[in-house]
């Protein structure tokens, strides 16, 4: 049996599972560590957070978290912030982008040493999948004009979470996307991919890897401007046929990482819900789902 060495504080056998020898770590026999196309899926336990940490901190620029507050979802954007500065990125440099249509509404915080919350503002949208849809053009737009020059890296993720469990430098990669929690046991033709061959996100049943989560997805500023602005153009040639694809942005994130590997993929520790459970292979919950009144808050 021999080792692969995909990246520093990651290593696999040659059957996808953690070696014996992983530092700071217990191996995983139960789950699956790496993709077909040898990318690590990070879980728990696969990963050395003393030496991913000592490979980025010699990086100046901070790593850029974008996420939505529009409408109703203001009410989160306190949780979000607060249980970000307990867990994610800690002891790194992280710019919180927040785009929101109710800036008046926005919480005052207290947040730690290279780490600041940029405003911006945005026109409200009469639904809750026109915000979903529009999405793509916007991290789209501001990654081209602004982001690009001010981090390395963005991380994009949904507003009504809470992070409760370390979220660190083990997310980082070039493109990475997020397991869905509702499907990281399921086979290809369980997943809920756009069915319709006339839709942009079309993918057959006899296709597809994984299913992806849409709150949470990311990687170097220039590959996520190439991902957004493909789900966006997707977008705009259904719109132009009157499609709406089945999961909105999810849909088409998910027909991007079909013929776009992800360099890295999470497990789905990094964006759960309860509605599933709490299984034992999930051994942490990282990055929540806080409940709500879906009817309340959407409309």
């Amino acid at each position: 049996m021999y080792t692969i060495r995909l990246q520093t504080g990651f290593q696999y056998d040659c059957k996808g599972r953690t070696w014996h020898d992983i530092p700071h770590g217990p191996v995983r026999v139960d789950v699956r560590v790496v993709t077909p196309w040898l990318a690590p899926i990070v879980w728990n336990g696969t990963f050395s957070t003393d030496i991913l940490n000592a490979q980025y901190n010699e990086k100046t620029l901070p790593i850029g978290l974008t996420t939505f507050a529009m409408k109703k979802y203001i009410v989160f954007l306190k949780t979000f912030i607060e249980t970000a500065e307990k867990f994610f990125m800690v002891g790194h440099k992280v710019n919180y982008y927040v785009f929101t249509d109710r800036i008046n509404e926005v919480p005052q915080f207290t947040l730690g040493n290279g780490r600041q919350l940029m405003i911006l503002l945005l026109p409200a949208y009469k639904r809750w999948q026109d915000v979903s849809m529009r999405r793509m053009e916007i991290i789209r737009d501001y990654s081209q004009q602004r982001f690009i020059h001010e981090v390395d890296h963005l991380v994009c993720v949904d507003v009504d979470m809470k992070f409760t469990d370390d979220v660190g430098m083990e997310i980082i990669g070039d493109l990475v996307g997020t397991l869905h929690p509702g499907f990281f046991k399921s086979s290809r033709e369980e997943y809920p991919y756009e069915r319709r061959a006339l839709s942009e996100a079309y993918i057959p049943y006899h296709e597809g890897d994984y299913y992806y989560a849409g709150g949470n997805f990311g990687g170097k500023v220039q590959e996520v401007i190439k991902l957004t602005n493909h789900c966006h153009h997707a977008v705009l040639a259904d719109k132009a046929n009157n499609i709406e694809a089945r999961w909105h942005d999810e849909s088409y994130i998910n027909k991007y990482f079909l013929h776009h590997k992800p360099t890295k993929v999470l497990s789905p520790e990094y964006i759960w819900l309860y509605y599933y459970g709490d299984p034992p292979i999930v051994q942490k919950k990282r990055f929540v789902e806080v409940p709500k009144n879906r009817a309340w808050i959407r409309y």
